[in-house]
């Protein structure tokens, strides 16, 4: 008996001291040290070489991108495109944004209103026939305050067998078929839910008469230049493309592949892949652009009014921190995306992972 006891006693220590040990020194990232009376340029240098420390301790594989005034201080990248390690990352790389993609969604939308196709507060009964939410505006869905719960998920999983590749199409089907009771009343508060940036992406196909994929190359990437970004899902035709990073798992030396299932057949919500270098066009877009006027460009950055007065503070795929700074940040399938805009300082940072990084959060805070 007591041959028993000390062996479960040796387990709980050794188990104990793993989670000691992962906490309070794996999961910990050496800190950013920044002196005040440093020159940009000299700071620069003391992040690329903090990175390229992150990355030679596998605690960090990505891209990073500093603009100022729009024109890139830093943009480099560190660590490699998959698993195998065998393609080193470059600015072209081509970057699975999740849920940073949400604000390219958005802009195809503004891009709709901006052709009268639409209007912000059209009912999306007007666009897709039996939407059981009659009283949702696209705006609702934009500002994430539809009350619409984010079920598509768990519907799609409930109906494996039957779909196959869950596409956009078969998602808003699943919704109208099930009809998942609404957890509030339209704009009675916000609620981030991925299903009302599904719902925008199947506006985008049926008012555009073409796939969200399509739309988004020919009326919103082509025409701003942006040619290593695209929109890729287990729906798209090619199973792969020129750039592609694909994400993996590397925690303790114990390196794995993450790939898509069969729920990632659906984007709007996700599914912008994206480089550092068109990232740079994408932070100038949102100043100004061909394609939307002005006016229009300021509805995505306006905290929308509560049924109660208050302000919410999601605007068009966007978190509006202040009246100078909007951000967004995404997770999925091994990517960790973060982006922020400061338009008073005109500056804008973009941080990009593939590697399922469990320090990413912690690098974040350390350049802030």
């Amino acid at each position: 008996m007591k041959v028993v006891l000390y062996i479960i006693l040796g387990i709980v220590i050794i188990v104990i001291g793993f989670f000691v040990w992962f906490f309070a020194f794996f999961l910990q990232v050496p800190e950013l040290d920044i002196p005040k009376n440093l020159s940009e340029k000299e700071k620069i240098v003391l992040i690329d070489n903090w990175l390229e420390k992150l990355n030679s301790e596998k605690k960090f594989n990505g891209a990073i991108l500093i603009t100022k005034d729009g024109a890139p201080t830093l943009a480099k990248t560190y660590g490699f495109t998959n698993s195998k390690k065998t393609e080193k990352l470059n600015n072209n790389s081509l970057f699975r944004l999740a849920s940073v993609s949400k604000q390219f969604t958005a802009s195809g939308i503004m891009l709709l209103k901006e052709k009268a196709l639409i209007d912000y507060d059209d009912l999306v009964l007007n666009y897709i026939s039996n939407f059981p939410y009659p009283n949702v505006t696209i705006r609702n869905l934009l500002n994430q305050t539809s009350g619409i719960p984010d079920s598509y998920l768990n519907l799609a999983k409930k109906a494996k067998d039957e779909i196959g590749i869950l596409t956009n199409k078969k998602a808003i089907k699943l919704i109208i078929d099930h009809k998942p009771k609404a957890n509030f009343s339209p704009n009675e508060k916000y609620e981030y839910s991925n299903t009302n940036y599904i719902i925008l992406a199947r506006i985008i196909e049926l008012v555009s008469n073409q796939s969200f994929e399509n739309f988004m190359k020919n009326s919103i990437f082509i025409p701003l230049g942006m040619h290593q970004t695209r929109v890729w899902s287990l729906a798209s035709k090619d199973k792969t493309f020129e750039g592609k990073t694909d994400g993996f798992e590397d925690l303790a030396g114990k390196i794995k592949d993450i790939k898509p299932t069969f729920v990632d057949g659906v984007a709007g919500d996700g599914g912008v892949f994206c480089s550092i270098n068109d990232f740079v066009k994408w932070d100038k877009f949102w100043y100004k652009n061909k394609l939307i006027s002005s006016e229009n460009l300021k509805e995505a950055f306006k905290k929308p009014t509560l049924n109660n007065g208050k302000k919410s503070n999601y605007g068009f795929g966007w978190v509006i921190v202040n009246d100078d700074v909007v951000m967004h940040n995404g997770a999925w399938l091994a990517a960790n995306t973060y982006f922020v805009r400061n338009t008073k300082k005109k500056t804008s940072f973009v941080l990009l992972d593939n590697s399922s990084n469990l320090f990413f959060n912690k690098i974040i805070q350390n350049m802030k």
